[in-house]
């Protein structure tokens, strides 16, 4: 697809307007990333990877109960979402891969990681673990993508740059709404889930950036990945919403038995588990990790 900036996008990223804006800026291979390394400096590391849409600011209240726990946090917006660079080329699974690998290798974390990650998010942190299983401690995937069945009008984008911008300039903000409508089960904080994203879509490239992750991500047949963590012997814990409409829990039997976690558990919420069920599901998480600590707690 050929880069456009869309109406509305009226900002752009510069020295000076990320210097009003909160978190951290490192420079990668692939451009710029925004993220954020809070919490105990002697506690493990949990790297958060979110989804198709959203930036760092969606892990807030995971983190909070997480830093309470002694865990120190490293979340980061992916190319195209919240404050990173928007990217001039094609949102692909080696993109997205590249720049966690270039994130964690760049702030020189060397100690294993516990990786987390959600919907799409979730087949970037088990393609990394898949890649770097010796230095993860333990996964954990919340409503993970790249089971259900791809699309017929996805298949069509797919299979034509023109008429795959055609759709994202003239329809995308359109489909990115009613996308949202169905991230949430309990629309409590739907609002503040709107204007998270609202903020990013700003800047210039963002629905590029979305529709070209579309059309060259792969987000479906993805068992042979599920398969490649289950033999990695990363200890994993599964946690679905009971209500997803985005990756139905109709899939949550084919995921287990193709990842084989220790741990599974379905919460009584929609797509986006770690934003309506935050302190749940980051109670999961610090439990699940304390399991799979590699220090002593003696």
């Amino acid at each position: 697809m050929k880069y456009f900036v869309a109406q509305g996008e009226d900002r752009n990223f510069g020295i000076s307007t990320r210097s009003t804006l909160r978190g951290s800026y490192i420079e990668l291979f692939d451009g710029v990333t925004h993220y954020e390394l809070l919490g105990p400096e002697a506690g493990e590391i949990v790297v958060l990877v979110g989804g198709l849409t959203v930036p760092l600011f969606y892990w807030d209240q995971v983190v909070a109960v997480l830093h309470d726990a002694g865990l120190r946090t490293l979340t980061y917006s992916s190319y195209g979402r919240g404050y990173s660079d928007r990217i001039r080329g094609t949102y692909d699974d080696a993109l997205f891969i590249r720049q966690i690998n270039d994130l964690i290798q760049s702030l020189n974390i060397t100690e294993p990681l516990h990786v987390v990650g959600a919907s799409m998010g979730a087949l970037i942190a088990m393609e990394y673990v898949s890649q770097n299983a010796v230095s993860v401690s333990s996964l954990t995937i919340a409503g993970p993508a790249g089971l259900a069945k791809k699309p017929l009008a996805l298949r069509l984008l797919q299979s034509s740059d023109s008429l795959a911008g055609f759709v994202a300039k003239n329809f995308g903000r359109k489909l990115l709404a009613k996308h949202e409508s169905n991230d949430l089960g309990d629309r409590a904080r739907a609002a503040e889930l709107s204007a998270m994203l609202q903020d990013a879509y700003q800047y210039e490239g963002s629905l590029y950036a979305v529709f070209d992750t579309v059309q060259h991500f792969n987000l479906f047949n993805r068992t042979a990945l599920y398969k490649a963590v289950s033999a990695s012997y990363v200890p994993s814990m599964l946690i679905w919403g009971k209500d997803d409409l985005v990756t139905p829990i109709d899939n949550l039997d084919e995921a287990r038995d193709l990842l084989q976690p220790e741990q599974s558990h379905v919460l009584e919420c929609g797509h986006m588990v770690p934003f309506e069920r935050s302190r749940d599901v980051a109670n999961l998480i610090q439990a699940f990790i304390k399991i799979h600590s590699m220090r002593s707690t003696s």
